[in-house]
């Protein structure tokens, strides 16, 4: 005679309660008991699927409005125990305790709904026992696991376990989400004191991969886009209408290229273009209609132009595709939106450029703090920002600067920002017509700036990331034709400096803000 293998059981508490009616279902059919508490409890029994309330399961009536209710030895006892240790076994049978073979739970939605109730207890400690136990315990965190695992049971002997690299691989995804979850009260206790300070005492990233890239940085290093887990942001929106998938650099520069045109564009209310290459701007413009912009962008430096990233912060239209088809080839193209056949148009003259629709970002001076990786951990510091304003600047020299001037100034202070450094940008009227990227030194990003605008920026401003230590810069940049000159001051040499503007005829303002990129 066959044996009668022992009913299987599974606990299932979710606050997400997408597809759980179905599992639930799906469970019973293959033979197994359900346990159940709370909202769970209710959707199940009312689809008619028998389960058994917590509260009769273990004696133990809920208490403290649910804030105690399946913390008990019974479940926990049956959901830790090792089925191979006989001290264990002893136990089970001295306390009338039954195994427990799956848990099925996932927590409340702390990041978008913060506070005191939303710090689940129970829910953590039973996801966490399952996760360590799963060398006989499933554990369930996401609704879309739950037909992978009724399939895996349906295949497996009518339901009698999952396999070890199953149950593994959802312990993985347990201690993930409950790692999550604890990052997001971190966040909300750093965020919610009285004087929060830029840069807590701890940082707990919880990340989750949403996208496989075809590769990094080099074909041969993987990459991979990663956000936060549970969140959504600009580039989980973004579509891609063309070309082959999108990589590392791609979505690096294309970023780079999206916050500048969207700033540049709010700084002067205007069309706005940007053209990055390998992370510097190599031409940015802003216009009274987009075409212009792109083209006065473009003319910036045509020969960097070719295989760069376009950053356009209106809805692309005819004009504008015409004038992106007269010029260089651009690996990636991003707007808020296309018109009717504009996409066509530019995929049939660009076959391999991918046109990407990107929704414009929530903010151009984005909070927090950001991190880069060091060989031995990270170095952490506040967002870059630009906390001055031409109204704040003050005038260091004999001659004030005109109103034009000042919005060339406002206009070069801003691309440079963006510029690695060293970092000197020659503007005028609108457009950054030369582009002196991270030089060693600040006389050669001048050059290289003054080479690039070859007397385009005449009569325009000049600005600079970083002080001018010494007045050679200063003539650079009036050699150049700058009418006038924009940095931080703060050097000991600012007198001779300050002077040496005096002597050329140059308006110099003094940000008091340096704008190191690195």
């Amino acid at each position: 005679m066959t044996s009668v293998p022992p009913p299987r059981r599974a606990l299932l508490s979710v606050f997400d309660k997408s597809g759980v009616v179905d599992f639930a279902r799906g469970l019973v059919d293959l033979g197994w008991e359900l346990i159940s508490s709370g909202g769970t409890a209710k959707v199940i029994s009312a689809a008619g699927i028998p389960v058994t309330d917590v509260a009769d399961y273990t004696g133990s009536p809920i208490m403290l409005g649910h804030r105690v209710a399946t913390l008990h030895p019974r479940l926990h006892g049956g959901i830790l125990a090792d089925r191979e240790d006989p001290e264990h076994q002893a136990d089970l049978e001295t306390h009338n305790i039954e195994v427990i073979d799956l848990v099925v739970g996932n927590l409340y939605p702390f990041g978008s709904e913060p506070g005191i109730e939303m710090i689940d207890i129970g829910g953590p400690t039973l996801l966490r026992s399952a996760a360590k136990n799963h060398a006989y315990v499933g554990v369930a965190t996401n609704p879309a696991d739950y037909e992978p695992i009724l399939a895996e049971l349906r295949a497996n002997d009518r339901g009698t376990g999952l396999s070890d690299a199953t149950r593994r691989r959802l312990a993985r995804a347990a201690f993930a989400h409950t790692a999550a979850y604890d990052a997001a009260i971190v966040d909300w206790f750093d965020s919610s004191e009285p004087e929060p300070t830029p840069l807590p005492p701890t940082i707990h990233l919880a990340l989750e991969r949403a996208d496989s890239l075809r590769y990094g940085e080099n074909p041969h290093q993987s990459g991979a886009r990663y956000r936060s887990i549970g969140g959504t942001g600009m580039w989980d929106q973004v579509e891609q209408y063309s070309g082959v998938p999108l990589s590392y650099l791609n979505i690096f520069d294309a970023d780079a290229a999206w916050r500048l045109t969207h700033e540049l564009g709010s700084l002067c209310d205007s069309c706005a273009v940007a053209i990055i290459k390998h992370a510097n701007p190599c031409g940015a413009a802003v216009a009274t209609n987009l075409a212009d912009a792109y083209l006065r962008a473009f003319e910036c430096d045509p020969r960097s132009a070719f295989g760069g990233i376009v950053a356009l912060n209106r809805t692309v239209d005819e004009t504008t595709v015409e004038a992106i088809e007269s010029a260089a080839q651009a690996d990636v193209i991003i707007a808020p939106g296309f018109a009717d056949g504009a996409v066509e148009r530019l995929i049939a003259k660009r076959r391999n450029t991918r046109i990407l629709r990107a929704e414009p970002p929530r903010s151009t001076s984005p909070a927090g703090v950001s991190l880069r990786q060091i060989s031995d951990g990270f170095l952490v510091q506040q967002n870059q920002c630009f906390a001055s304003s031409p109204a704040g600047w003050r005038v260091v020299t004999e001659r004030e600067p005109t109103a034009a001037e000042l919005a060339d100034a406002a206009f070069a202070w801003r691309v440079c920002g963006h510029v690695k450094s060293n970092a000197v940008v020659l503007a005028h009227e609108g457009v950054a017509w030369g582009i002196g990227a991270g030089q060693q030194n600040r006389v050669e990003a001048a050059e290289i700036a003054a080479g690039k605008a070859n007397g385009r920026a005449e009569g325009g401003a000049c600005a600079s990331d970083a002080f001018y230590p010494f007045p050679d810069g200063i003539h650079a940049a009036a050699d150049a034709g700058a009418a006038i000159i924009v940095q931080p001051g703060g050097s000991v040499n600012d007198s001779q400096t300050i002077a040496a503007a005096d002597e050329r005829g140059v308006s110099m303002v003094f940000t008091a803000e340096r704008q190191f990129l690195h």
